[in-house]
């Protein structure tokens, strides 16, 4: 499968704030990766996008999964993989529109 043709992937933060409102009444709030282990995963040779899948962790907390995508849309399963997050709480921004 080759990458889909680019879509803009930029939403207004009215948007953006509904959808993390939504979600955070249904589930858990979030989380954060830090840019030197984000820019690793991205910088693999071969690496076009990143794509990311919900897991649970073996004691039941909701996580992410990220993964570097190929040129053809496949994932780089043999290469870097990331799910430990900062979650959210306790570490999360100043309240804004995204998280409140």
């Amino acid at each position: 499968m080759a990458l889909p043709s680019p879509k803009g992937h930029r939403i207004p933060l009215s948007e953006a704030a509904e959808q993390t409102k939504r979600y955070r009444s249904s589930m858990i709030l979030g989380g954060m990766f830090l840019r030197p282990e984000l820019d690793e995963l991205l910088a693999q040779p071969g690496c076009s996008a990143l794509r990311f899948y919900y897991g649970r962790d073996k004691d039941g907390q909701d996580t992410l999964i990220l993964a570097g995508v190929d040129k053809d849309g496949n994932d780089m399963v043999n290469g870097m993989l990331m799910d430990i997050h900062f979650p959210c709480p306790p570490i999360c921004a100043e309240m804004n529109p995204l998280n409140s």
